[in-house]
C-alpha cells in the first residue's frame, strides 16, 4: 500500500465528523481533512482544548474549515445532545470516523451506569452512529457508492477479550484487569462494523433497494506514540512491562508517530483507492508483523456481532439513548 494524505481528493463540499479530534490521530485525521477542504466536526470533551488544537491546525492551514462539537464520551447525554445539535447544523455527512477511546484504565463505573471502556469505546460511537445513520443514509442515497463512509478505530488489543468475545454475564469485568476490558471494547468495534457492514454496505438490503450504500471500517492504526501509550506507561496497575516494552519499540523505530498513525483513518475515510470489497473489513494499510491478521475467532464471529448488537439496541432503547 503506497497511501500518504497527499493523494487524497478535493474534499470541498464534503462534511465529517472526527471523535477526540483535539489530540493524538483524530487530530490528525481532522487536519488532513480539512487541508482537502472537507468541513470537519471536530468531537472534544474540553472546550478548551478543542478550540486549541483547531487554533494549532489553522496555524498550518488558515482556510481549514474545523467546527467544534462538544462532546464527552462517558456522558450519553452529552453524546445524544451532540448529534442532535449536529443534525440542526447539517443537512449531508459523509464521513463518521469514531477514533476517540480509552485505554486499560482502571476500574471504573460512568453515571450512565456502564464500565468506562465500554462506554467510552463502543457504547458511546454506537449510539453516536445510531443518531446520525438517517443523515448519512440520505447522503448515501443521491451519491455514488463509496461516497459515505463510518471508520470505527479498534485495536490488536481486540485479542485480549475475554473467553468467548463478549461477556454478557458481566459486561463491566469488575473482576478482570484493565487489559480485558479494553480487549471487550475494541472487539466490539469490530463486531459494530461487521453490523453496519451486513445492513448498509455494498450488496446489503439498504444497497439494493436504493436506500443508500455506506461503506464500514474497522480500523487498527498499529503501534502508534499517543497520549493513550503514555498513560499506559504512567498509570499505576501493573502496566510498567507495556511501558518498557514501548521504549525499547520507540527506541528501534517500529511505533508510528500519531501523525502516520493517522494514515488508515484517512484512507478508509476519504481515500478513492479504497475498494468496495475492503468495507466491513479490519484493516492497517501498512500490515507491519503481520497485522492486522492476528484476528481473534471472535472478531469474525457473525454470531456474535448479532448477538451484541441485539443486546445494545434493547438496552439503549430501553435507557432512552436511541430509537
Amino acid at each position: 500500500m503506497t497511501f500518504s494524505p497527499d493523494t487524497l481528493p478535493d474534499l470541498k463540499g464534503k462534511v465529517f465528523i472526527v471523535t477526540g479530534g483535539n489530540s493524538g490521530i483524530g487530530y490528525y485525521t481532522v487536519a488532513h481533512l480539512a487541508e482537502h477542504g472537507a468541513h470537519v466536526y471536530m468531537c472534544a470533551r474540553s472546550l478548551e482544548k478543542g478550540t486549541s488544537a483547531i487554533a494549532n491546525i489553522k496555524k498550518l492551514h488558515p482556510s481549514a474549515n474545523i467546527s467544534l462539537l462538544q462532546m464527552d464520551l462517558t456522558d450519553l447525554t452529552s453524546v445524544v445532545a451532540a448529534a442532535k445539535h449536529f443534525l440542526t447544523l447539517e443537512t449531508v455527512l459523509h464521513g463518521l470516523v469514531n477514533n476517540a477511546g480509552i485505554m486499560a484504565t482502571p476500574f471504573e463505573i460512568t453515571k450512565d451506569g456502564h464500565e468506562a471502556q465500554w462506554q467510552t469505546n463502543y457504547l458511546a460511537h454506537w449510539v453516536l452512529t445510531e443518531h446520525l445513520l438517517p443523515l448519512l443514509l440520505r447522503t448515501a442515497k443521491t451519491l455514488p457508492p463509496g461516497s459515505v463512509r463510518i471508520v470505527n478505530l479498534s485495536s490488536s488489543g481486540h485479542l485480549g477479550a475475554p473467553k468467548g468475545g463478549i461477556n454478557f454475564q458481566d459486561l463491566s469485568l469488575k473482576d478482570s484487569g484493565p487489559w480485558p476490558r479494553y480487549g471487550q471494547s475494541k472487539l466490539a468495534n469490530i463486531l459494530h462494523t461487521k453490523t453496519l457492514h451486513k445492513r448498509y454496505g455494498p450488496g446489503s438490503p439498504s444497497a439494493r433497494s436504493e436506500d443508500g450504500e455506506i461503506w464500514v471500517s474497522a480500523v487498527h492504526p498499529g503501534l502508534v506514540e499517543t497520549n493513550l501509550a503514555t498513560a499506559v506507561g504512567e498509570s499505576g496497575s501493573g502496566l510498567m512491562s507495556v511501558s518498557s516494552v514501548f521504549s525499547v519499540l520507540r527506541k528501534v523505530g517500529l511505533i508510528w508517530p500519531a501523525e502516520k498513525g493517522s494514515w488508515t483513518s484517512l484512507f478508509c475515510a476519504a481515500s478513492r483507492d479504497m475498494k468496495a470489497e475492503q468495507s466491513g473489513t479490519y484493516f492497517e494499510i501498512f500490515g507491519r508483523f503481520g497485522e492486522p491478521w492476528w484476528q481473534s475467532g471472535a472478531a469474525k464471529d457473525g454470531k456474535l456481532a448479532e448477538r451484541l448488537e441485539e443486546w445494545t439496541a434493547e438496552v439503549m432503547r430501553k435507557e432512552g439513548w436511541s430509537r
